[in-house]
């Protein structure tokens, strides 16, 4: 029952988050502070194939047209340089960022030598484990891989269209196995809650990757439906819902190995050296790419999704973005509630500081609500999530993320003209 209503307040709260103006003309990079390291994301929307799940802005690769973008993305990298922005950690995802290595790598490159970088974080996926590729990819300074591969049981490979191109299950298994220990932390992407999918089956995929292999880190993420994937899901995959997905979380939580600690709601390392795709300490962040998303002094921007009109805009020494939304001062409160507590505690001072006091106070209802229903502990020092607590947080993200989704299909719609024949169909088909 409580997840039921929460899950109608948040889905109303993250729709009104990602409510994205049209700017309607061009404009200048925004000024960045110099003396401020942030999170670069850089976005990569080419793939070789389109998983009905997911909402992320993608488009069918050709190599022609992703070299060109590579060359525009780092265009827009040196004027985000220009403009007074610099970055500590990078974060690259799509998409596949590693359908062109060595482009991915000479932008790297370029945006290490502009900035003191310290972390480098890429996804890629299973047929691209390659030791060979990773290896220049380990050269251009990546720390971090995230290989999703969402199941290794071959049966939901194959109704997510990815066994004939990324292998079955035992082929992706050996290939982890062989590039573990190539990188700081390796990270493995499992999806939970997908329609055919039965505890065994997780349960096999959580002990093949921590305990057999012993990755350094999984991140189990619940299946997030946008609007116009829904459709292709159910067809393919079968009916999604929301029943068991409580069950489903709950198990990875027991079935962990000793060693394995939470570093987020959903993200669980081996060690405390592993690095987390999710910077908590870093809420403004600066996303560079067709269709990527920033967050910078209580705004919310988003980059042109059509690939065309970004690369255009940005070849002319313009931004990228055409959509934003100011937050007001109560709102950026509550988005820095919702991304702080995913990292499961809360430094009170520190927080109060940055608030002026007001944190706390301010944010009286949701504190009192959460403590009331047993999902926020104080010890006085620290705000604590506890296992209740992580999983409303996985339901809270999870709505957030498809409110996202739902956005950027919006947006993929207006530019079904620059998609191939069959994508465009599948898309049409599915709004």
């Amino acid at each position: 029952m409580i997840e039921r209503l929460m899950t109608a307040i948040l889905r109303q709260m993250a729709g009104k988050y990602t409510q994205l103006e049209n700017i309607g003309h061009f404009i200048e990079v925004p000024p960045g502070d110099p003396s401020r390291e942030l999170m670069l994301y850089l976005h990569i929307p080419f793939c070789v194939v389109l998983c009905p799940f997911c909402s992320f802005h993608r488009v069918r690769y050709r190599e022609d047209r992703a070299v060109h973008y590579f060359e525009v993305l780092r265009k827009e990298i040196r004027l985000a340089h220009a403009a007074g922005f610099r970055f500590g950690e990078v974060y690259v995802g799509g998409g596949t960022p590693t359908v062109e290595p060595d482009e991915l790598a000479k932008t790297l490159s370029l945006v290490r030598s502009l900035n003191p970088i310290k972390r480098v974080s890429i996804e890629t996926n299973p047929d691209d484990l390659i030791p060979e590729r990773l290896e220049v990819l380990r050269d251009a300074g990546v720390n971090r891989v995230s290989v999703g591969v969402q199941s290794l049981d071959d049966t939901l490979l194959h109704e997510m269209q990815r066994r004939d191109k990324y292998g079955s299950g035992s082929e992706i298994r050996q290939r982890l196995a062989d590039v573990q220990g190539m990188f700081d932390t390796l990270n493995v992407d499992l999806i939970f809650n997908l329609p055919h999918q039965t505890l065994d089956m997780l349960r096999e995929d959580v002990d093949v990757l921590t305990r057999e292999i012993g990755v350094d880190q999984i991140s189990c993420y619940p299946l997030m439906g946008a609007h116009t994937t829904q459709k292709a899901m159910k067809k393919d995959m079968g009916h999604v819902t929301y029943g068991r997905e409580k069950q489903f979380y709950y198990d990875i939580l027991d079935r962990l190995p000793e060693g394995y600690q939470p570093s987020s709601a959903w993200c669980f390392s081996r060690g405390t050296d592993a690095i987390d795709e999710y910077i908590i300490e870093h809420e403004d962040y600066i996303g560079l790419g067709s269709g990527a998303m920033s967050y910078y002094k209580g705004t919310l921007y988003a980059a042109s999704f059509s690939i065309n009109r970004y690369m255009r805009l940005v070849e002319a020494e313009h931004s990228g973005i055409t959509r934003y939304s100011r937050f007001s001062d109560f709102d950026r409160m509550r988005y820095s509630f919702l991304m702080s507590f995913f990292g499961l505690k809360v430094n009170k001072a520190a927080t109060e500081e940055r608030w002026g006091g007001r944190f706390a106070s301010k944010l009286w209802r949701d504190f009192a609500a959460f403590k009331l229903i047993g999902a926020i502990r104080d010890d006085g020092e620290n705000w604590y999530l506890t296992r209740k607590g992580m999983y409303l947080w996985v339901l809270m993200m999870r709505e957030f993320f498809i409110a996202v989704s739902n956005f950027r299909d919006v947006m993929r719609l207006g530019i079904s003209s620059e998609l191939d024949p069959e994508d465009r169909d599948e898309l049409i088909g599915n709004g």
